[in-house]
This record gives structure tokens, sequence and C-alpha cells, in this order.
């Protein structure tokens, strides 16, 4: 059975390669950039299925810049929904399954301070939110055996994330201010990798299909994980300074708390979740080892 990583070229997909690598997995994946697989093209996705043999689907791929999808929504929709409705459509035809990455940010409008779990009440906020919510039922009406995982706060070695922007900040300022009214759970893109292609590799999500949340444990604002960003890095000459949210005007309003709860991941599983400050010693040092 072969398997098909959609947005390879993200920090996801990259982590994916690396942890497939690791496991002796990589010969049966089939790694696709977005450059090289438009997932927007229905005829593209159906060819690239039927011409290696897909018997699973990891979608990697997404629009993820909350801000600019504000101002792109027919993008963003393309992309997070009707792409994933391709994408769905075609492991339903081929028999397969979809391992759909999705967002915490489903959540963004609920008023809660506990754990959100799979079957909480969805109020996205802005077009990123709503696309991915979208995204979600176009596998629900396909009817595809699929396994959804939504994550929060995904950081890596590569591409553009928080604690990279961080990291360059510090670098080259005396002062940073981060905002310290906004609740969750960074997580590694590393440990969603190496759950994701376990859950491949021995075909767990056969009888499994279904929403799970997958985050690393524990809870912060975006100040504590700026704050441990700096102690782990070594950046003190540095200032974190607590701000809230409205000092930085944006487009969306942003979850002030949308930490997932990972009970049913881990009973359905059978698998631990590292704690945040433990995956940000590992990311640092693999980024300072230029794993990157």
């Amino acid at each position: 059975m072969n398997i098909l990583v959609t947005g390879a070229g993200g920090q996801l997909g990259r982590c994916i390669r690396r942890a497939a690598g690791k496991a002796g997995f990589a010969d049966n994946y089939i790694f696709a950039t977005s450059a090289e697989l438009d997932i927007t093209d229905v005829t593209a996705v159906r060819a690239a299925v039927a011409e290696h043999g897909v018997g699973v689907i990891i979608n990697c791929a997404a629009y993820t810049d909350v801000d600019a999808a504000e101002d792109h929504p027919e993008l963003a929709a393309r992309i997070n929904s009707d792409a994933v409705r391709y994408l769905a459509d075609a492991m339903a035809e081929a028999g397969g399954t979809l391992v759909h990455i999705s967002s915490d940010y489903v959540f963004g409008g609920n008023a809660c301070n506990t754990p959100l779990a799979e079957d909480a009440p969805a109020a996205p906020t802005g077009v990123y939110g709503l696309t991915k919510l979208q995204g979600e039922r176009q596998i629900a009406e396909s009817g595809v055996r699929a396994l959804v995982l939504r994550t929060s706060w995904l950081y890596s070695e590569y591409g553009k994330n928080f604690m990279k922007t961080m990291l360059r900040l510090m670098a080259s300022r005396p002062q940073v201010n981060v905002v310290f009214d906004q609740c969750g759970t960074p997580t590694y893109a590393g440990d969603l990798a190496e759950a994701v292609v376990a859950i491949v590799g021995r075909r767990l999500y056969e009888g499994r299909e279904g929403i799970y949340h997958y985050s690393d444990e524990g809870v912060c604002t975006w100040f504590d994980f700026a704050r441990a960003i700096a102690e782990t890095a070594g950046c003190g000459g540095c200032d974190i300074v607590p701000c809230r949210s409205c000092e930085f005007p944006s487009k969306v309003v942003r979850p002030s708390y949308s930490v997932l709860d990972k009970s049913k991941f881990k009973d359905a599983f059978g698998m631990s979740v590292p704690y945040w400050t433990d995956s940000l010693k590992t990311a640092i040092r693999n980024l300072n080892s230029n794993e990157a």
C-alpha cells in the first residue's frame, strides 16, 4: 500500500518525511509538494492516486495564513474545503483512507475554560477556521473512511512559525511584546508526524475512523511560550513583555482558549503524548544542529 502526503513542502509534511524514514516506512511514501500536486485540481488528484496505487492520503496541505484568509476567502475555501472534497472523493473511489489535519480554530468563538472534546460545538470566528470546518464537513459528506486530526499552535524547525519568528525577533530587538490572554498548547510538528506515521504504518486507523484531537500535553499562553523559547534557546538579552490581544489589531478574533482534550486519541491509539516544554527543547536542539 502506498501513502501519498500532500503539502509535503510544509513543516508537517517535512516532519512526516523524516518520521517515515526513521520508522523504516519511507519506501511506501510518495511526498508531493503543493507545486508538484495541486490538490485544487480534481483531475490531477485522481491521476496521482491511480498512478501510484495510493491506499492512504495524508493531507498536510492547507491555507494557514489566518489574516490573509480574510482578504482571500475564495482561495482559502478552495484549498481548505473544495480540495479536501477532491481528496476524499478520490480515496472513496479507491477504497482507501484519508488522514486529514484540521485545526483548533474551528472552536474560535467558544467561551470555555476546560479542554475541548471532539463533540464540542464548533464556532469559528474567521475565514480560516470556517474553511477548516467546511473541510471536515466535506469529508463527512463524502462517505470516505477518514481520520481527522485537529491540532493547535503547530511549530517546528521548518518553515515559518511562532518559534522561529520569536527567535528572529529576540535576536534583533531589545524587547518583544507577546499576548498573554490567549491560552492553548504548542504542538511540535515532529510529535504529530510521528503519531501519524505510527497510526498509518500499523494501520491503527482501521475501525477507528472519526475526529480526534492531538496536541502536546500542557497549557500556556503565547507569552509563556515566548518566555520558554527564550529560556530554552538562551536568548537572555531580550525582554519578553506581556500584552493584551487588543494591542495587536487584527481582522480575526483569535481563540482566547483552545486547549484540546486528547483523551479520545490516547484511549483509541494507546499512545503517550509529550509535554510541550520537552518537545520545545527537541525542536531547538534540532534547529541548532542544522537538521532543518
